[in-house]
């Protein structure tokens, strides 16, 4: 039995694995992290990962980015690995989860499905063709209106993975209101909307000449991200220092464990 740590316990995404892992024989949690402490759980919750005198073999994280930086301490002092799912990180953060990487397993994705993975898969097999054929690319990516970062996590994912595919990456284009001016030629749009309930919907556009090509991905409920994390978090189990993705999970096969 593999033991979880659930860092952001009582969080929208922490609670959805919470009730997702009841179901599960083959991992349990045996401790959340929160400083809301206003949710009964099954397991004993704790305010830090500083108070918690529990042991795990993996830390699911679905906190915020201002803990990542203990979060990360205790992993390296601890050698317990960690699914690091926070988004919004600054720079000296993901600095900082690539240098830990070094000392203590660490699987870092903004998007635990697998339906994003493998359409990020396809991004960087098509992007070149289509690049070369002189498509505009654009990203639009919706979500709730209580999200704080903007673009999301996943469409930079996104982005990425159409620049993995091309010989001379595209420069990313936030805000076309600031400039008056033609588009570019070698640049990727990206527009955020936010409003109501949406769980997270991402388009990623290729517009040629009279003829455009759409791929789409929408998620209608929490549950996949929840799925993916617990995959990733029996695939990372055990595992020895390393920067991991989702891409790893899925070529061993864990989503199906």
């Amino acid at each position: 039995m593999i033991r979880v740590i659930m860092h952001g316990c009582n969080g929208k995404m922490g609670q959805t694995i919470t009730n997702l892992m009841k179901e599960d024989d083959t991992a349990q949690i045996v401790a959340g992290i929160d400083v809301y402490d206003g949710i009964k759980n099954d397991y004993p919750v704790f305010p830090s990962l500083e108070s918690c005198g529990v042991e795990a073999d993996v830390i699911i994280d679905f906190a915020s980015a201002q803990a990542v930086d203990a979060l990360l301490d205790y992993c390296v002092n601890k050698q317990v690995p960690v699914v690091l799912c926070t988004t919004g990180m600054s720079e000296e953060q993901l600095d900082r989860i690539a240098e830990a990487s070094a000392q203590v397993a660490i699987l870092k994705s903004a998007n635990m499905s697998l339906g994003i993975n493998t359409l990020m898969d396809v991004l960087k097999k098509v992007s070149s063709l289509l690049a070369d054929a002189s498509f505009d690319v654009e990203i639009v990516e919706k979500h709730h209106n209580q999200k704080v970062d903007a673009p999301s996590g996943t469409a930079l994912a996104l982005a990425d993975a159409v620049n993995a595919g091309l010989a001379e990456p595209y420069a990313y284009k936030y805000d076309r209101s600031r400039e008056r001016a033609k588009r570019a030629k070698k640049e990727i749009g990206i527009q955020a909307v936010r409003g109501g309930t949406i769980v997270g919907e991402h388009e990623v556009i290729f517009a040629g000449t009279d003829e455009v090509i759409e791929f789409k991905h929408t998620a209608y409920s929490k549950a996949i991200f929840g799925k993916g994390a617990i995959s990733a978090a029996k695939f990372l189990a055990g595992k020895g220092p390393g920067m991991y993705d989702m891409s790893d999970v899925i070529g061993k096969g864990s989503e199906k464990s």
